[in-house]
């Protein structure tokens, strides 16, 4: 009989964007020394996702095991613009390591990081291998935003072949489902729905059954969803940006959340397209006067 996995209600709410009830949860007894590493990576990789970027880079030090110098990495470049040059140069000297170049975790900052500088070709060189179920979700991602549908189906295959029934598996399922569209929608939600019924409900969760309503044109079912994740979290950039787009379909002001996008996420891309229709609509106002 295989041994009970001692991780598993850690992993699953930090998929799932519990991050608070990860970090509460942690204290795991009786885990190997592979298992508390992984342990620890998920729990500052959920203070990351909190933004306590200070918290994990002041307490991983030097001596710390390659996947959680990874983490701080991560937590380095997330944490200020002026970090991001020396942490891409330190993520390429240990990548470029045959010690520790292929370390999974390490495989998957990289993707991450690389996927934030939208960086896709570069991000897929080091997390196309797979290797991980985290891997292969990221590879999904990654295709999703290149608009290649075709291979992140292939991922999600490959995905199903090693856990069919596995919450990231699940999860990649529903991306590409709202991806493909159409009557791949309706799976999606039903994911999404069967996660909120198992699990406790999250603004992921929430956002994705808001995104499949919004996509279906339920708009009031959609709107409420939203309003429950920001009484969540206030500053979860999804919840904002849905809600921005879920006001414009109901015919309401959308600009509080936009102005609360754009002071908590300066960089989010529906920001940069609202400035960039601003500037286009001021310069073709200034050729008309």
């Amino acid at each position: 009989m295989a041994a009970p996995d001692l991780l598993f209600g850690l992993r699953n709410n930090f998929y799932l964007g519990a991050y608070q009830a990860a970090i509460n949860n942690s204290d795991v007894p009786n885990l190997s020394q592979e298992d508390s590493i992984e342990r620890d990576g998920l729990v500052y990789r959920s203070y990351i996702a909190l933004g306590s970027y200070q918290l994990v880079i002041n307490e991983i030090d030097s001596s710390a095991a390659t996947p959680l110098q990874a983490v701080k990495l991560l937590a380095l470049y997330l944490s200020s613009p002026d970090n991001k040059e020396t942490t891409i140069s330190s993520l390429q000297e240990w990548l470029g390591d045959p010690a520790i170049g292929n370390n999974p975790i390490l495989c998957l900052i990289a993707g991450i990081i690389y996927t934030h500088e939208q960086d896709y070709n570069e991000a897929l060189k080091h997390t196309n291998a797979g290797g991980t179920i985290e891997l292969h979700a990221l590879n999904i991602q990654i295709f999703l935003k290149m608009h290649r549908s075709d291979y992140a189906e292939k991922q999600l295959r490959i995905m199903q072949q090693i856990e069919e029934d596995h919450t990231l598996t699940q999860l990649a399922n529903a991306w590409l489902n709202l991806a493909v569209g159409g009557s791949k929608i309706q799976e999606a939600y039903l994911i999404f729905q069967d996660f909120s019924e198992k699990y406790q409900m999250t603004s992921l969760i929430l956002n994705g059954k808001a995104v499949c309503c919004i996509h279906m044109g339920n708009f009031d079912e959609a709107e409420t969803l939203l309003l429950e994740a920001l009484n969540k979290d206030a500053k979860d950039a999804e919840t904002l940006a849905n809600l921005v787009v879920c006001s414009l379909h109901l015919g309401k002001s959308s600009s509080r959340y936009l102005s609360q996008l754009k002071l908590s996420h300066p960089d989010h891309m529906l920001v940069k397209r609202a400035s960039f229709a601003e500037e286009s609509f001021d310069r073709a106002v200034q050729t008309i006067a």
